[in-house]
């Protein structure tokens, strides 16, 4: 394994593996959960996205994991730590399948990846990058104490097709909101 495992309440977070491919091109592939990703993609494309995340464990000790739903064993997203060379932040992203949607597993996941960026890799800020139209991220980015940041905000190539708004905080603001979350 190349990272830890975290656990939430319904879920387990772990490094990808191979097996978990045929999930992950199937959420490329879907038009509805590919739409703020650049789109859907064929499994050729949805490959390579895929090989960078498993990669990125490698070059930096940290990258997106999956989401297993713990009842059920199945694949129901990924996200996490995610910083490839010239993003404009060390971000935790998020995105889960059609099926898994509102139901708080993104709020679940980024809750337990933004305690571990923050504790473990020692991150002092988090981002989310974040399409202005998606408004369910946008709520999930808020739910989490993040505020706008800024916007307008043109990824790096090969994502140059997308502006984003920019969502984050604090080790600090998020120190504060986890002291109240265990009270």
């Amino acid at each position: 394994m190349l990272g830890p495992t975290l656990e939430t309440p319904r879920l387990i977070l772990r490094p990808p593996t191979r097996d978990d491919f045929p999930a992950f091109a199937a959420f490329m592939a879907d038009e509805h959960t590919a739409r703020f990703f650049g789109g859907a993609q064929p499994a050729t494309a949805a490959w390579r996205q895929f090989a960078t995340i498993v990669g990125a464990w490698t070059l930096n000790g940290y990258s997106m994991f999956s989401y297993i739903e713990k009842a059920t064993g199945r694949w129901v997203g990924r996200g996490g730590p995610w910083q490839p060379h010239g993003w404009p932040g060390t971000e935790v992203g998020w995105g889960v399948i059609a099926s898994a949607q509102r139901q708080g597993y993104a709020r679940e996941a980024a809750t337990a990846t933004m305690d571990w960026a923050f504790d473990q890799l020692g991150w002092s800020e988090i981002v989310h990058c974040i399409d202005p139209a998606n408004t369910a991220s946008i709520a999930t980015a808020q739910s989490l104490g993040s505020t706008r940041l800024r916007g307008g905000v043109q990824p790096p190539a090969p994502l140059v097709d997308l502006v984003w708004d920019i969502y984050g905080q604090t080790r600090e603001q998020w120190a504060a909101r986890r002291a109240l979350r265990n009270t």
